[in-house]
């Protein structure tokens, strides 16, 4: 079983009007974003443009080991939050099991109803955004 599988298992088990909550207990734990991408963060490179607030995303592959760096504002709890998950299910797996990750998480969470259009589509952003980045860079580092 993954991390990310137990991180599933964890939203299934809390009843539906609890689970929004137990998302945003992520928003507090997402790590800094390291000086060196805060330059490129600034420049506007890694921008989730499908969100709504400032989500920036930078993915690497290194050793096939995928390291996950995020920076969201706190004025986004949902999207701290979400961002924030996806780095501790997915940082330091490899890109197959990051690309292996089911498109419609938010709906294995439990949480997609509970998300205006706007907001899944955000989020469905990010994860897309984590996804290609990793892939992308697998690619290169095959070629």
């Amino acid at each position: 079983m993954t991390k990310l599988d137990e991180i599933i298992d964890t939203f299934q088990f809390v009843e539906p009007p609890m689970r929004l909550e137990l998302l945003l207990d992520y928003a507090n734990n997402l790590p800094p974003l390291p000086e060196a991408l805060k330059a490129k963060r600034d420049a506007g490179l890694g921008r989730v443009h499908e969100c709504q607030s400032p989500v920036f995303v930078f993915p690497e592959v290194h050793d096939e080991a995928v390291a996950l760096h995020a920076w969201a504002p706190n004025e986004a709890p949902t999207a701290r939050a979400f961002v924030s998950l996806l780095i501790d299910a997915l940082d330091g797996v490899t890109p197959d099991e990051v690309a292996a990750v089911p498109d419609d998480l938010l709906y294995r969470l439990g949480i997609g109803t509970q998300l205006g259009m706007t907001r899944q589509q955000g989020l469905a952003g990010v994860l897309y955004r984590v996804k290609h980045g990793v892939a992308t860079q697998t690619q290169e580092d095959d070629a």
